[in-house]
């Protein structure tokens, strides 16, 4: 079995997030996507990040149903901060008769250099790379790559953190079921204003 993992905070998880996975389950020879929650990205800034156990619950929430894309927790018992190094060796052990992928964003594959035991990744891992505005795609460390010709959707985790912060609603942003736990749970924010109210 071929499995791609994407790895990621995933605070919270957006359409984004689904419609790139959905993407390589239907036009790329892989037969499951995992969505690796993080739950301390050593190259990101852990203040805004909710709760590795609430992220989890969204994406498994926002899954309901899928049965080919499916939220991983495998870096939860492992030491913090989440290199993927160590999440891919410990996976390798764990399930050798799988193959796995990794799936990243160009921004994520620019820094790549900058990741712990890099040279272990390019030099064991195919890398699935979609494109994110700015960010070239510049195969420079002579990784085994390709390119994912998925939609270039301008939607980020941070954005919607932001536009919850203001008091903005996310809907079409996020699946509904996500977008009902924000809510209920206030998280990223006391207030996440519900702009249905105001209809007509």
């Amino acid at each position: 079995m071929r499995i791609g993992l994407y790895f990621g905070s995933f605070n919270p998880i957006h359409n984004g997030h689904l419609i790139i996975a959905k993407d390589i389950i239907n036009n790329y020879n892989i037969d499951s996507v995992w969505l690796v929650i993080s739950p301390q990205n050593p190259h990101k800034n852990s203040e805004n990040l909710l709760n590795e156990r609430h992220r989890f619950n969204l994406v498994d929430k926002a899954l309901e149903g899928e049965y080919k894309i499916k939220a991983s927790s495998i870096e939860f018992k492992l030491p913090k901060p989440s290199y993927t190094v160590n999440t891919l060796q410990y996976l390798k052990e764990k399930h050798p008769n799988y193959e796995f992928v990794i799936i990243m964003g160009s921004d994520g594959f620019s820094n790549l250099k900058n990741w712990k035991n890099y040279k272990y990744i390019i030099d064991n891992y195919v890398i699935y790379i979609y494109k994110r505005l700015g960010y070239e795609i510049n195969n420079e460390l002579n990784a085994k790559v390709e390119i994912i010709d998925s939609p270039l959707l301008l939607i980020s985790s941070t954005y919607i953190r932001k536009l919850i912060k203001n008091k903005k609603d996310i809907r079409y942003l996020v699946p509904d079921i996500v977008r009902e736990e924000i809510i209920m749970n206030n998280y990223y924010s006391d207030v996440l204003e519900n702009n249905t109210k105001k209809q007509s």
